[in-house]
């Protein structure tokens, strides 16, 4: 009655669906902790030879600003403003690297081609 199940059509490839799923598991696995990783993982930006700086997480969130008080003069209230975003943007655009670099070595590592993007 069972006869013929590893076949052509059959169940034969159950074994490589496991084999496939459990790489998934682990895959699974190894997203969640560099996820935790780029959580902790600090970088820095910054903007106006460093008078305002801008730390974040690798995943993009901003933790700390730091604004030099020689720049604080109510008449350059703009520039304090453009030094602002600039040095979150310089923050962002490091995270974001950062997260691609460490999400690169993750699809490389468990084989995946070099320079595939993860959709995360």
């Amino acid at each position: 009655m069972l006869k013929g199940l590893g076949g052509i059509g059959g169940l034969g490839g159950l074994g490589d669906m496991a084999k496939m799923m459990k790489a998934a598991t682990e895959m699974q696995g190894k997203l969640a902790d560099l996820q935790a990783q780029l959580a902790a993982t600090i970088v820095l930006g910054e903007a106006g030879a460093g008078l305002v700086k801008a730390r974040a997480t690798a995943k993009g969130e901003v933790t700390g600003l730091e604004i030099d008080p020689s720049i604080l003069v109510a008449s350059e209230k703009e520039i304090v403003e453009d030094l602002i975003l600039a040095a979150l943007r310089d923050v962002q655009e490091k995270a974001r690297q950062r997260s691609e670099q460490e999400m690169s070595r993750l699809a490389e590592s468990v084989g995946l081609p070099a320079g595939m993007k993860l959709p995360f």
